[in-house]
C-alpha cells in the first residue's frame, strides 16, 4: 500500500522528530534526496550533471530552502544553477549555501540575476527547473509573481525542460488535490517523509507527474488515503477452495439492460462472469435476454414483465448480492424493480440508470445493508444537486459529502477513481479514502462502466465489503484496459472498446 497523510499529521511528525535530531538535519535529508533525484534526471545529458543548466524557483519557506540546498549540491557537481527568489525574502541558509557552491541568486529589484539574465530567459534556457515556490500549507491558486513563474516553467517544460516539484507542485491543495487557479505542472514530484493525498487524487495528481518519496524518518499513523499495489489486490481477491461450489462462490443478481440498451446487459454480465462469481442471475428485458443467452449461456435468465406489482425477489431465486442499473431504464417499472432490490438486506451496487432514479427518488437511501454506488462526476452531481465541473475540481470533497449524506460507499469514477466510505461517527478519521492507481484514458469509452459494475458486483457476492469490492474491481478494470490497449509492450497501444475489457479480465486476474 502507498499511504498518504494529511498536512497536519505530517507537520506534527516533523515537530516530534526535530526535537530529537540536530537543527537543520531534516532539511539536509530532504535536500540530499531531492538533489539525488535531480541528478538522476540530468543523467540523460552528455556530461551528466556537469555543465547542465538548473533553475531553482525558491519561495521563502522550507520548500524554498530545500530547493536552494539541493541547488547547492548540484552546483557542487558542476551544474550551472540560477535561483530565482520572487518573494520578499529567501531562505538565508540555502541562499548562502548556493552562493558558496558557485550558484547565482536573483538579487536586483528588476528581477535580473547578477549576470544580467532575466528570470524568463534563465527559465527558458534551463534543462531542469526545481519548483520550491510554496509548501504543503499553500491554499488556492498561485498569485503573481509566482503565477507568472509557473507559466514560464510550463513553457520551458513544453520545450523539453524537466520540472521537479519540491514536496508537491506549487498551487495544489496537499490534502485534497484541488487546484483553484494557476499551479505548477511537474514531471516529477519529490515528496518528503510521506505522500500527501493531493499527489494521488486529481486534479492535483495530474500536476504531480511521477511521485518519488524520500524517507526522512517521520513516524506516522492513520493515513488519510491509501493506494494499493499489485500484491495488496491479490490478497483481497477470493479464491475457490476444495469445498467450493457455485453457491459458496457467490451468486450475483444482475438487473441490467432493456429492449433499447441490450449492450449494457451483455457488458455487465461479462464483467460479472469474469469476476469470479459462482453464478450470475440476470434479470432483463426480452430483447436483451436473447442476446445474453447467446453470449453468456452460463447465466440464469429471468425476463421481467412490464408490471409494477411483479415479485422480482421471489421470482429470481437466491442471490448473495445485487447489481442494479446499467441500461435498465428509469420509468415507473424500473423504479419499482430498484425499490424491491434496495428493500432487501443484501449488499447492493447501484450504477447508471439506477443512480438517475436515486437522484429523483431520494427516499430510497440510506438503507441498513451494505451499499456501493459507482457514479461518474455528472451522476454524482445530480445526486448532490451541484454541477459536474465542481465535482471534477474537488473530487474528494464531493465523494465524502455523498458518502456521509447518502450513507453509502461511493466509488467516484474518473481520471483517478476514488472510493470513500461513510464516516464512523465514533472515529471520523478511521475510513481513509482509497485511490486506484491503474486508471488509464483508454477507459473513457462507452460501456466500460457497465463492465466495472458487473465485476464489482461479483466481488460483493463473494463476500467482499463494498470498499474492498470497489477497490479491487477498479484496479482490475484499469489493468484490463492497459492489457487490452497494449497486449504486447513492444507494439504500442491501440484504441479499445468495452468488450475488449471483458476479454482482458482473465489476463488481469492472472497477472496478480
Amino acid at each position: 500500500m502507498r499511504e498518504a497523510y494529511q498536512v497536519a499529521a505530517v507537520r506534527a511528525a516533523e515537530r516530534a522528530l526535530m526535537e530529537l535530531v540536530p537543527a537543520g538535519a531534516l532539511m539536509g535529508r530532504a535536500a540530499a534526496g531531492l538533489a539525488s533525484v535531480c541528478a538522476s534526471l540530468l543523467a540523460q545529458y552528455p556530461g551528466r550533471v556537469y555543465g547542465t543548466r538548473v533553475v531553482v524557483l525558491a519561495g521563502s519557506g522550507d520548500n524554498g530552502g530545500d530547493a536552494l540546498y539541493a541547488g547547492a549540491l548540484l552546483a557542487g557537481r558542476g551544474a550551472a544553477v540560477t535561483a530565482i527568489t520572487p518573494g520578499s525574502r529567501a531562505h538565508a541558509g540555502g541562499t548562502s549555501a548556493l552562493r558558496a557552491a558557485g550558484g547565482r541568486v536573483q538579487a536586483t529589484p528588476d528581477g535580473a540575476t547578477p549576470d544580467g539574465a532575466t528570470p524568463d530567459r534563465a527559465i527558458g534556457r534551463a534543462d531542469l527547473i526545481i519548483d520550491g515556490l510554496l509548501g504543503i500549507g499553500g491554499r488556492g491558486g498561485l498569485r503573481e509573481p509566482f503565477a507568472g513563474l509557473a507559466q514560464q516553467a510550463e513553457q520551458a517544460r513544453q520545450a523539453g525542460a524537466t520540472v521537479v516539484a519540491v514536496d508537491l507542485p506549487s498551487g495544489i491543495d496537499a490534502d485534497t488535490g484541488a487546484v483553484d487557479g494557476p499551479a505548477v505542472r511537474a514531471d516529477v514530484t519529490v515528496t518528503f517523509g510521506a505522500i500527501k493525498p493531493g499527489l494521488l487524487i486529481d486534479p492535483g495528481a495530474g500536476h504531480a507527474g511521477t511521485v518519488e518519496l524520500v524517507d526522512i524518518g517521520l513516524a506516522l499513523n492513520g493515513p488519510a488515503a491509501i493506494s494499493p499495489q499489485r500484491h495488496d489486490i491479490s490478497e483481497l481477491l477470493p479464491r475457490p477452495g476444495p469445498e467450493s461450489d457455485k453457491y459458496r462462490r457467490g451468486v450475483l443478481g444482475l438487473l441490467a439492460g432493456s429492449d433499447r440498451f441490450t449492450g449494457a446487459a451483455l457488458l455487465s454480465t461479462g464483467g460479472a462472469v469474469h469476476g469470479g462469481a459462482g453464478m450470475v442471475r440476470v434479470v432483463t428485458a426480452q430483447a436483451a435476454a436473447a442476446l445474453v443467452r447467446q453470449v453468456w449461456p452460463e447465466t440464469v435468465l429471468t425476463v421481467h414483465p412490464d408490471d409494477l406489482d411483479w415479485d422480482l425477489i421471489g421470482s429470481v431465486g437466491r442471490v448473495q448480492a445485487w447489481v442494479a442499473g446499467p441500461g435498465m431504464g428509469t420509468g415507473p417499472d424500473a423504479v419499482a424493480r430498484l425499490t424491491a432490490i434496495l428493500g432487501t438486506d443484501l449488499p447492493v451496487l447501484v450504477d447508471a440508470d439506477g443512480l438517475t432514479i436515486l437522484s429523483q427518488v431520494k427516499e430510497l437511501l440510506p438503507r441498513a445493508a451494505p451499499t456501493l454506488i459507482t457514479p461518474h462526476a455528472g451522476e454524482l452531481s445530480r445526486l448532490l444537486g451541484t454541477d459536474g465541473r465542481s465535482v471534477e475540481a474537488r473530487r474528494l470533497e464531493h465523494a465524502r459529502r455523498a458518502a456521509d449524506q447518502l450513507g453509502v460507499t461511493v466509488l467516484l469514477k474518473g481520471s483517478t477513481t476514488i472510493i470513500v466510505s461513510p464516516a464512523d461517527s465514533a472515529d471520523p478519521g478511521s475510513q481513509p479514502v482509497l485511490v486506484n492507481p491503474t486508471g488509464t484514458p483508454w477507459l473513457a469509452t462507452a460501456g466500460s462502466g457497465d463492465v466495472l459494475s458487473g465485476l464489482a458486483g461479483a466481488l460483493l457476492a463473494q463476500g467482499l465489503e463494498p470498499a474492498q469490492a470497489g477497490l479491487a474491481a477498479a484496479y482490475l478494470h484499469g489493468l484490463a484496459a492497459r492489457l487490452a490497449a497494449a497486449p504486447d509492450p513492444d507494439s504500442g497501444e491501440a484504441p479499445i472498446g468495452a468488450s475488449d475489457l471483458v476479454r482482458a479480465l482473465p489476463a488481469a486476474f492472472r497477472s496478480l
